[in-house]
């Protein structure tokens, strides 16, 4: 016969019992509060939802001050609810002030799980990626002037000058390109036109041969 697949975790099983016990504690001090019958059963509820919600945020969107601030306040809510039913409050006898926070917990805890729900996330702390160096400038070279051929004796012969050699072509990194093509589709993407070379080099802070060069790879 095949060994049962099914194990006892004994994490999960620990778990099960703190979250019954908060749930327990958290409950019996809402009713010593005035929240009886049924509003009594839900704070316990309300408190463990906005928990997990506020978790699920810092695990599925990275850590934000809304996440953190509303994990706290879950936590110090349940936490709370634990010290307060350990004998150091009397349950039938609650304070005036803790009657008002358990009576103000609704709204807050609405308030933060629609935060947590609908806001969008936090990533201005992040920090730019840095811009690409600017690479050497290539010194321009200069075509060597054509020297121009003696008149032969014939007048109606006249000597074609030479064509002048073409400029290097500047080298231009591809991590610069890559970075001038974001850039390039920033702008289109925000004027609808087509970055001309001025701006490109504006934006790139390099030298203008530069800035042909980058153009003309992105055309």
């Amino acid at each position: 016969m095949p060994r049962s697949a099914l194990r006892v975790d004994a994490v999960l099983v620990q778990a099960v019992i703190a979250g019954a016990l908060s749930f327990a504690h958290l409950h019996d001090l809402a009713a010593a509060a005035g929240q009886d019958g049924w509003k009594a059963w839900a704070y316990p509820i309300s408190v463990d939802l906005l928990l997990v919600a506020a978790w699920r945020r810092l695990r599925s969107d990275g850590p934000s001050r809304l996440a953190w601030c509303w994990f706290l306040i879950a936590l110090v809510a349940s936490l709370g609810a634990n010290v307060a039913t350990a004998g150091l409050l009397d349950l039938g006898d609650v304070p005036a002030w803790l009657r008002i926070l358990v009576a103000a917990w609704p709204a807050l805890a609405f308030m933060g799980g629609t935060l947590l729900a609908h806001s969008l996330a936090d990533h201005s702390s992040a920090p730019p990626a840095p811009a690409p160096p600017d690479p050497d400038p290539v010194p321009e070279v200069e075509p060597e002037r054509a020297a121009v051929a003696e008149p032969d004796p014939a007048p109606e012969e006249i000597p074609a000058l030479p064509t002048p050699a073409p400029p290097p072509a500047v080298p231009v990194p591809a991590a610069l390109v890559d970075h001038a093509r974001k850039v390039a589709d920033d702008h289109h993407a925000r004027t609808g036109a087509r970055i001309d070379t001025e701006t490109l080099r504006a934006r790139l802070g390099v030298p203008p041969h530069l800035a042909d060069a980058i153009a003309a790879q992105l055309a």
